[in-house]
């Protein structure tokens, strides 16, 4: 009964099994390995365009270094405040740019809109400010918030407009597919997205991503910069194999559906509790949410784990739904609420 991440949970028993698969013999090393090729030439067939992966263990290197190949030491990335980049991955993206600064900037909803970036994406002193050259969104969001195809290709126009790269940190990007029901080519490339780290880890794979090039341009500096940042794996094999069990038999859409679901469930029986108030729209598997102090108390008393969010109002807690979440987690979760409303 954890809800405090998609990132507790084991790994899915499809992924698991193509790891040991991939143990068996010998590989060649450095990613040029057979199932490194095949996971490429999956991608270029699920997002129906030419593009160039590199397969990464961290979703924190995987956007790191797609930025440091947009941005300049003197460079700025324009991104929502409370974006993971800002907020969760200890300066990584200014240490693997060589000193860029990231520009939070507030929207509702997590989000960010052409009309919010507009007055920040040219540098207003000349050689007395840091140069705007990237722009960096998050689908879905770090709220549970999901972006639109038109809602990215309005971003898009801005930022070409302006001469800026446009970054997509896809961490939960299966959520908001499934979400969405379009193609993945409808909120990457064909929206304008230059780069999109594309995020295995919290939807079943032990620890796997992949950062997907559609620029031609960028595909030779990210080839370097991978391999000065140590995530060009000796035995790649063993993050490829995890890639390639993701993405066949849309096991990372299967997986991304099911965490969905359980978060409506669990959204649905939440607003029909006076007492709760939810924080944002549940569009993929995170649920924002404000209780009463003594009904956290009680739920976790019942065993319940989540995190606290602090930042919002008193009582906000994040409730984050699984590839394997029960059903019945989810409504004993409400049950138990249910019951503790009188006495909050």
């Amino acid at each position: 009964m954890n809800f405090s991440s998609d990132n507790v949970v084991e790994v899915a028993p499809e992924i698991m099994d193509a790891l040991i698969k991939a143990n068996e013999g010998t590989a060649p090393s450095y990613g040029s390995d057979m199932i490194t090729a095949r996971v490429e030439e999956k991608l270029k067939d699920i997002f129906n365009c030419d593009l160039r992966a590199f397969p990464m263990g961290t979703g924190t290197a995987c956007n790191a270094l797609a930025l440091s190949v947009m941005v300049p030491p003197f460079g700025a990335v324009l991104c929502h405040q409370e974006a993971h980049i800002n907020t969760d991955e200890c300066g990584a993206t200014e240490m693997y740019s060589g000193g860029a600064k990231l520009i939070g900037l507030e929207g509702k909803n997590g989000k960010l809109t052409s009309e919010i970036l507009a007055p920040h994406v040219i540098g207003r002193r000349g050689v007395h400010s840091v140069q705007p050259s990237a722009i960096s969104i998050t689908q879905a969001n770090e709220f549970g918030v999901i972006y639109t195809p038109s809602e990215i290709r309005e971003i898009s126009e801005l930022a070409k407009s302006a001469n800026l790269y446009l970054h997509m940190d896809g961490a939960r990007f299966s959520n908001a597919i499934a979400s969405l029901g379009c193609t993945p080519a409808d909120i990457t490339w064909k929206a304008g997205i230059d780069i999109l780290s594309l995020g295995a880890t919290k939807n079943g794979a032990m620890a796997a991503e992949v950062l997907v090039c559609f620029n031609p341009s960028l595909v030779k500096e990210i080839a370097f910069r991978r391999m000065r940042a140590g995530q060009l794996f000796s035995k790649m094999r063993f993050i490829s194999a995890q890639l390639e069990a993701y993405f066949s038999n849309d096991l990372w859409l299967k997986n991304a559906r099911h965490a969905n679901s359980m978060a409506a469930r669990m959204a649905r029986g939440l607003q029909a509790i006076p007492e709760v108030k939810l924080l944002f729209p549940t569009d993929a598997n995170e649920i924002f949410v404000c209780l009463p102090p003594a009904m956290i108390a009680g739920l976790r008393q019942a065993g319940f784990h989540f995190y606290d969010w602090p930042g919002f109002e008193e009582g906000a807690i994040r409730l984050v739904m699984a590839y394997n979440t029960k059903l019945e987690d989810v409504e004993k979760f409400i049950t138990i609420l249910s019951s503790l409303k009188v006495a909050a």
